[in-house]
């Protein structure tokens, strides 16, 4: 028996939600009843320490058919790209591009198409993030995938994925987002066949909505924008394979049913899908571009108050109406390190080889800034006038540590090994008999 809710959500951020897919599944006045309601069990999942302050605690409480104990032995799991060894290659300051990943020709689901890119820390630690690239062409038939290493952030590119997990169903689309929390198995179906791709794995605390400081109340992304399933469940046996990503490496166990057992749940653990056409941009109506801060969907925090473990940062369509002002993103260092990555359209600081489904990696304090190509027509552009920025939605995966490339991205024939040369047309302006 399949309960499914496909089309329903739960609307917030952050949110203590509580669903059931059976009338009465809930305990009402406790968490753990001696006999819960149609013969389930009861079973918490704690994304956070018991003792965590209340506002940053994730918790979430499972009525479900079997417990998730109930498998055989985990056995290692081999994979060929997918993996958390980013320190098998030199860290480097060049400024890097890759092409898109190709669809695979093979029957490919989403666990077999994962490839490292990048990434830096690890869950040993519980800092850092895994940067991976995904390229599937079916669903997943009989096989759970869970992370004990961190949550998810999947961002797609090319194809629709059909996310079920323990608390629900999650449909996504390109310009749309999925995040996955640690711990919470689900299974990912191809609806149009094939499926592209990016992943951030957040080893650290857990993403959340930045504070607005100085804007205020409102603006960049919306609670409620964001959506929670509600609950689903699948009283299903049969021969399957649950996948667990622990420590950095795969380790698959033998299951006689289906792990998507929960009947009801209520917490805060949970997955969310989040539309990215939503986000409220903010940015200059007088003079100058604000920092890239300004764009920051979602943060995970890191121990040093005002620098992230990793922010999820976009640049959608938008107004430029900035004055006397060069509009585009200008030519910066940062300490902090960026992996970008092109959703939809062209991004407005280059004029060529960055297309969606690419990617590209400017490292703490490595220049980068828009191609000469860019930099000329933004120069001469009259900005007397409005620019609207559309058809675009890059994104960044930012963080305070090194990002460090993986000895398969920097071997791969996708990437672009003359990328530096896009700033090698800068001309030469400077006059020092005039201003």
């Amino acid at each position: 028996m399949t309960s499914s809710s496909s089309g329903n959500y739960q609307s917030g951020f952050g949110n203590e939600f509580a669903t059931e897919a059976l009338a009465g599944a809930l305990p009402e006045g406790r968490n753990s009843p001696q006999r819960a309601a149609y013969g389930l069990y009861a079973e918490q999942i704690s994304g956070t320490a018991f003792t965590a302050p209340r506002h940053a605690n994730r918790r979430s409480w499972l009525y479900r058919i079997r417990p998730a104990a109930m498998h055989r032995p985990f056995e290692p799991l081999a994979h060929a790209t997918w993996h958390n060894r980013f320190d098998e290659a030199p860290a480097t300051p060049n400024q890097l591009r890759w092409d898109p990943l190709p669809l695979p020709a093979a029957p490919t689901d989403f666990i077999d198409g994962l490839l490292t890119v990048a990434g830096n820390g690890g869950p040993a630690a519980q800092a850092g993030i895994g940067i991976y690239l995904y390229a599937a062409n079916r669903s997943m038939q009989g096989r759970f995938l869970y992370s004990a290493d961190g949550e998810f952030l999947i961002v797609p590119e090319h194809g629709r994925l059909r996310i079920a997990t323990e608390l629900g169903l999650i449909e996504v689309e390109p310009q749309q987002v999925a995040l996955i929390p640690r711990g919470i198995r689900f299974r990912v179906e191809l609806p149009d066949g094939a499926a592209r791709g990016y992943v951030a794995e957040n080893f650290g605390a857990s993403l959340r909505l930045p504070d607005l400081g100085p804007i205020g109340s409102n603006g960049l992304a919306n609670p409620r924008d964001f959506q929670a399933p509600v609950a689903a469940y699948e009283d299903v046996e049969g021969d399957f394979e649950l996948i667990a990503k622990f420590q950095g490496s795969l380790w698959r166990a033998s299951i006689g049913h289906s792990p998507l057992d929960v009947v009801a749940w209520h917490g805060n653990h949970v997955p969310y899908r989040y539309d990215l056409r939503r986000f409220n941009t903010i940015g200059s109506i007088s003079y100058d571009h604000p920092d890239p801060s300004i764009f920051t969907v979602l943060t995970s925090p890191s121990d040093t108050p005002g620098t992230a473990n990793l922010d999820f940062v976009i640049f959608p369509p938008r107004w430029l109406c900035a004055e006397d002002t060069f509009r585009p993103p200008w030519f910066h260092r940062n300490i902090a390190s960026e992996f970008m990555g092109l959703v939809h359209g062209a991004y407005d600081a280059k004029a060529g080889g960055f297309v969606p489904g690419g990617s590209s990696l400017h490292n703490c304090m490595s220049g980068h800034g828009p191609d000469a190509a860019s930099f000329e027509k933004a120069s001469a552009a009259d900005t007397s006038k409005p620019d609207h920025v559309v058809d675009t939605m890059a994104f960044m995966f930012e963080t305070r540590a090194v990002i460090r490339p993986t000895r398969q991205a920097l071997e791969s024939p996708l990437l672009q090994r003359d990328y530096y040369a896009c700033w090698q047309g800068l001309r030469k302006h400077f006059d020092a008999a005039r201003r």
